[in-house]
């Protein structure tokens, strides 16, 4: 494998290519269809999704043959192979669809079953949040700026996020509240840019469920790199999707568990 930071080139190599096919059709007048079986009632897709994930598997295919790619719209590649790339080419269709900049294309690296790299890029504000695990950035408009997650002795100062309610079943959306209970501020919404704004030092907290791999493993390496956590409802370390808890702060991150477990 690569070192990481030798592939971040070609991250942005693949964010620029999703950022075309998804720029000209963002505040237009797209139609969103709903796929069929998933576990939210409404849960679109755009020709904007499928075209940015195409442009991407191309450009992995001819780069990097060898690697498994798992996608959002376009399913598993070769998902066995030793290093496979995460694609979301547009987290949080939702806002994506209301004209809202709340969504971001999401790009990762699993190597050996961990993730490795990762980016969460919102090219209509210009901005790329980007990490390896040992070091996170953001890079905007020219500048770099390192991410670092801010300090918060406790859930009562803590701000908390997860996107909506509706993606918790009945069980689970008993134990969030009995976080969100004790927060001070709780927000909604915000997709996979509540996990950059925790990464940068704004949000406390994240807590969300049902995720996919392509949803959470992109963004795991730049909150790590941050120096944050991301496990599961558990406490064990997050790999692959289903219920996730990202913290700032460990003393946050540790009242949130035995919240959660109760």
């Amino acid at each position: 494998m690569l070192p990481t930071h030798s592939l971040v080139p070609f991250l942005h190599e693949l964010a620029d290519a999703a950022s075309a096919a998804i720029l000209p059709r963002f505040r237009s007048q797209l139609v969103a269809e709903t796929k069929a079986g998933g576990r939210l009632a409404f849960d679109p897709v755009t020709e904007a999704d499928r075209e940015a994930e195409a442009a991407m598997r191309r450009l992995i295919g001819g780069r990097f043959p060898q690697h498994g790619i798992i996608g959002e719209e376009y399913g598993e590649e070769r998902a066995e192979a030793e290093c496979v790339w995460l694609l979301d080419p547009i987290d949080g269709t939702r806002a994506f669809i209301c004209g809202l900049p709340l969504w971001g294309v999401l790009i990762g690296l699993r190597c050996a079953g961990r993730p490795v790299l990762g980016m969460v890029a919102q090219p209509y504000l210009g901005e790329r949040f980007i990490g390896t695990g040992q070091a996170a950035w953001l890079e905007r408009g020219g500048e770099r700026r390192a991410l670092h997650v801010r300090p918060c002795p406790a859930l009562a100062q803590a701000s908390l996020s997860t996107t909506a309610p509706d993606l918790f079943d009945a069980e689970e959306a008993a134990r969030f509240q009995a976080v969100e209970r004790r927060t001070r501020l709780v927000r909604y919404g915000y997709d996979c840019y509540a996990y950059a704004m925790l990464a940068m030092g704004f949000v406390d907290c994240v807590i969300e469920a049902g995720l996919r791999p392509y949803d959470i493993e992109p963004i795991v390496p730049i909150i790590a790199g941050a120096g944050g956590f991301v496990t599961d409802w558990t406490g064990e370390e997050k790999r692959g999707g289903g219920q996730v808890i990202a913290a700032g702060d460990r003393r946050v991150l540790d009242e949130a568990l035995a919240e959660l477990g109760r």
